[in-house]
């Protein structure tokens, strides 16, 4: 494989990510249109520490993850890194993107402080549990979530 370049992900680079997250084997192939990506693009810029990050082999969209450093008053105020929506395009799978790309994620968090760099993974996914684990991850504590109720439900409401 060619040198892998990690960088920020631009305006003009959301057509790729985009791109990378219609997978199939990521949300089913669904994702935000443009002009919504647009917009979240620019709120994201808003963000103190938040960045969708694009890889290219050659010039080719090969990967993207979002990060962001959460500041943090537990810990003697040192700060979290939080990785989320690593996907890799099919076309470069088991080539060593995913690695590099974690790798570029964790010098990014502990060049930013963070005192861990953290992530979640669907309980469903062994293969990339094993990866993760292959990255130095360890499994620690446990992932919950909530979601948010079903709009056809009344809301309650105090009488």
């Amino acid at each position: 494989m060619s040198e892998l370049l990690v960088r920020k992900a631009e305006k003009a680079d959301l057509p790729a990510v985009l791109a990378l997250y219609a997978q199939p084997d990521f949300n089913d192939g669904r994702v935000v249109s443009l002009e919504d990506g647009e917009r979240l693009m620019e709120a994201f810029a808003r963000y103190p520490d938040y960045a969708v990050y694009l890889a290219e082999v050659d010039g080719q969209p090969a990967g993207t993850f979002c990060m962001m450093r959460i500041d943090n008053i537990a810990h003697w105020g040192t700060p979290i890194g939080m990785v989320e929506s690593v996907v890799v395009s099919s076309r470069f799978q088991r080539r060593g993107v995913g690695r590099q790309m974690m790798r570029e994620a964790a010098k990014l968090a502990f060049a930013k402080g963070c005192y861990k760099l953290v992530l979640s993974s669907n309980v469903r996914s062994t293969h990339a549990h094993a990866f993760y684990e292959s990255l130095g991850f360890t499994r620690y504590g446990y992932s919950f979530r909530l979601d948010p109720p079903d709009a056809a439900l009344p809301v309650e409401t105090a009488a």
